[in-house]
């Protein structure tokens, strides 16, 4: 039988809220002193949730990326509810940036529509660098499943699009999904996965799915203890992270000295303030301490630039570029201001100086992406 997804009762259902935003900037191209870097133009992938296989895959740990030598360039009452959802929108508004106000503060990323816009780019290059798939875990139609920290909502929308019957909660400390086009099998809810989970479908997800967390949480095996228990016997949990650690293969990391400092710096901030970037790289033991069996974790290089000779990680390796200088000012505004204690100024003489080490052909730099996924025993 398939289990029940009835609502839940802590968390607040957001399927019918308008968010009215006052940004106007969303899908223009920034200008990055010499250089426009517009978002390219290219087909999406089909969308597929799952097919299993490795062909295709970006290059994994040991292997290298050949580069390419020709390029150029680089429930309650109505009133209650409403005045949840009242305090809920009463965003916070910080060195020019929209901010959550629920739970304010325990999140360092703002929520406006530029970052929204970059969360959905970032939707997509998680989606190429699996061929199109939308999760890893080998569960091919789960019936039930919770997205935690779910953004936008565009993985839980078209997990839900794909799998008509299979009922998906996503939950984030901001409203800003499209409740306008969310399929019927679909719902938000305004919660915090470092809170206690009260979701009455305790026991029944067959999938349990989260991404870019790292720098989140501060308390790890409490949110994996909180997966197993919430999960059915055999179902799933399925990490999808990045790493804040910037590479090379050919040592021209080193000609990135500011790219480098900042990289340094954000994870050292984000250690002092309690949610480290780097705690991906823990994730694989993590859920084996928590109980998983059959925990796999799959590694990847993801290009920045298209200096790579491979024709699709070139194509990959534009949309990071183009990630990463989108993301070089939310990453840095929060952190360094309120941990750090740094000035506009020299935040601002640093990020134009990480774009610049960012946009420089000569580097072939590439991060690291982990796909980890582990089973609850039956």
């Amino acid at each position: 039988m398939r289990p029940s997804c009835a609502n839940q009762s802590d968390a607040i259902a957001i399927e019918a809220m308008d968010d009215a935003s006052d940004d106007t900037s969303r899908g223009a191209p920034m200008d990055y002193g010499s250089r426009q870097c517009a978002l390219p133009q290219s087909p999406r992938p089909q969308t597929s949730h799952n097919n299993g296989g490795r062909p295709g895959l970006p290059p994994g740990e040991g292997e290298s990326m050949q580069v390419d030598s020709d390029i150029a360039d680089a429930s309650t009452t109505m009133d209650d509810l409403s005045t949840v959802v009242s305090t809920i929108r009463n965003y916070q508004y910080e060195n020019g940036r929209r901010y959550h106000s629920y739970r304010q503060g325990q999140y360092f990323l703002p929520n406006d529509e530029r970052e929204q816009d970059r969360l959905d780019l970032g939707h997509h290059i998680f989606k190429l660098i699996i061929n199109g798939d939308l999760y890893r875990a080998p569960i091919p139609e789960p019936q039930c499943v919770l997205d935690l920290g779910t953004g936008t909502g565009l993985w839980a929308i078209e997990l839900a699009d794909i799998l008509p019957g299979t009922q998906v909660i996503g939950t984030d400390l901001s409203p800003i999904q499209p409740w306008w086009w969310t399929p019927s099998n679909c719902r938000f809810e305004v919660d915090d996965a470092e809170s206690e989970w009260l979701f009455p479908e305790r026991g029944k997800f067959d999938l349990i799915h989260a991404r870019g967390m790292s720098g989140s949480i501060a308390d790890w095996p409490k949110l994996m203890a909180q997966a197993y228990d919430n999960l059915r016997p055999g179902g799933w949990f399925e990490l999808q992270e990045y790493e804040t650690l910037i590479m090379s293969d050919d040592d021209t990391i080193n000609q990135a000295v500011a790219l480098r400092q900042w990289a340094d710096l954000l994870n050292n901030a984000s250690e002092k303030f309690g949610k480290p970037m780097l705690d991906c790289v823990k994730h694989r033991q993590r859920m084996i301490d928590a109980g998983f069996v059959d925990v796999q974790q799959e590694t990847y290089k993801v290009p920045m630039g298209t200096w790579p000779k491979d024709r699709r990680l070139k194509e990959l390796g534009r949309y990071q570029l183009y990630q990463m200088l989108e993301a070089v000012e939310p990453f840095t505004l929060a952190l360094f201001t309120r941990v750090l204690r740094w000035s506009q100024e020299d935040i601002q003489q640093l990020m134009d100086r990480v774009r610049a080490d960012l946009c420089n052909p000569k580097l072939h730099l590439y991060s690291r992406f982990h796909f980890v996924y582990g089973r609850k025993p039956e």
